[in-house]
């Protein structure tokens, strides 16, 4: 049964266009999105409406990994990413919704996250700490400007 919900909010010093990118080119995502000591691999990746995606984590300590995968629902240039992610486990049921939001400010962007139906196994403060270790790993990513 999948029942939780965590919400992020960031001000990151990056133009939406940075941080768009970052949540749509596998070389990016492998970057930021594992949470610390975890690698990721992506397996496919067709970021298009009705394009989808999978991915694994793996736990770099003791080698145990899982996958994951879904569809993008709605792709609005720098401003929305909405898709769907279900764990490839049988134990963890249902399909979670996530809605990425962008917002250009006078510092870079707004950079609002809500995940919704995350299983009911995974506890929500988990969940959470894992995204605030991927959001500080995405600035380090997106904020530096760095001449060619």
């Amino acid at each position: 049964m999948a029942t939780g919900t965590v919400r992020l909010h960031r001000v990151l010093r990056a133009m939406p266009e940075r941080l768009y990118r970052a949540f749509l080119e596998p070389d990016a995502i492998v970057k930021w999105l594992p949470p610390y000591g975890c690698t990721c691999q992506v397996h496919q990746l067709d970021a298009r409406v009705g394009g989808t995606h999978k991915m694994s984590f793996r736990n770099f300590g003791t080698g145990k990994g899982h996958s994951f995968g879904g569809e993008y629902l709605e792709l609005v240039p720098f401003e929305t990413i909405r898709y769907t992610d279900r764990f490839d486990d049988p134990n963890l049921p249902g399909e979670m919704h996530i809605t990425v939001s962008m917002r250009q400010v006078m510092c870079g962007t707004e950079l609002t996250i809500v995940q919704e139906g995350v299983p009911e196994a995974i506890p929500v403060e988990m969940c959470y700490l894992g995204w605030q270790e991927c959001l500080e790993q995405l600035a380090r990513l997106v904020e530096p400007e760095i001449p060619d």
